[in-house]
């Protein structure tokens, strides 16, 4: 199950996102913006991310205008490591070695077709462990100081 959610901003590339996974029979639960009437992202990505960490998702999408203030607001809710991605290639390192949790992208910063290659390399990669987990078990040291 994904979690995806967006504020107005967002709303547009969120309504492509969302194809994508009907397309890809992949189950999603939506939240935030729902008819791109003004919401609140530090409010959806609170949603989004509960969804996660209360296992009711495995992973979430957020999406708001540039990607930023969502992806800052995500990475403030414990358990939670988001990742803004502008390219595919972030996205799939994101996974591979930092086992972020969330992905977040810019509604005003990238068009639909990126957006599904970033979604679909984000989805289909997994942590790869390893050296890397222990940079993982700091970055949750951090939080939890």
């Amino acid at each position: 199950m994904i979690a995806i959610g967006s504020d107005h901003a967002g709303y547009s590339l969120k309504k492509e996102v969302i194809a994508w996974l009907n397309e890809n029979n992949i189950p999603f639960a939506e939240f935030g913006c729902l008819n791109g009437e003004s919401v609140d992202y530090p409010l959806v990505a609170e949603e989004v991310c509960s969804r996660i960490t209360n296992g009711g998702a495995e992973l979430g999408i957020l999406i708001c205008g540039t990607g930023i203030g969502i992806s800052m607001a995500a990475n403030k809710v414990k358990g939670i490591r988001a990742a803004l991605c502008t390219d595919s290639y972030m996205a799939k390192y994101t996974r591979l070695h930092n086992d972020a949790n969330v992905l977040c992208m810019g509604g005003r910063v990238i068009g639909a077709g990126v957006a599904a290659e970033i979604v679909e390399t984000f989805l289909n990669t997994d942590f790869e462990g390893g050296r890397h987990q222990r940079r993982v078990d700091q970055i949750t040291s951090l939080e939890n100081n």
